[in-house]
């Protein structure tokens, strides 16, 4: 069955930088777009990030524009975030996300925050 699990999130001071990954099984990961989204307490789950399957093509959200990265390696089946110059607005629940077969799968989140 699909899985997605994310890792890589964590504590740290406004300026900062960190790398999540999401690594992927169950399914052909190279004949799918991948997406990172993120979720901050009391607000909706907000798409971040998004990777075409062969990575040529990404689309990100305005407000991260400039300081984060998506990227994949296919041979890995692995999915990263790069995130740098980190807001205190930027701290959330970061979910990994593919759509295969008409359905929705999510990892199970890695929390970020951003605080002095």
């Amino acid at each position: 069955q699909v899985q997605l699990v994310e890792s890589g999130g964590g504590l740290l001071q406004p300026g900062g930088s960190l790398r999540l990954s999401c690594a992927a099984s169950g399914f052909t990961f190279s004949n799918y777009a991948m997406r990172w989204y993120r979720q901050a307490p009391g607000k909706e789950r907000e798409l971040v990030a998004r990777i075409t399957s062969d990575g040529g093509s990404t689309n990100y959200v305005d407000s991260v524009k400039g300081r984060f990265t998506i990227s994949r390696d296919n041979a890995k089946n692995t999915v990263y975030l790069q995130m740098n110059s980190l807001k205190p607005e930027d701290t959330a629940v970061y979910y990994c996300n593919t759509y295969y077969w008409s359905n929705d799968y999510w990892g199970q989140g890695t929390q970020v925050t951003v605080s002095s």
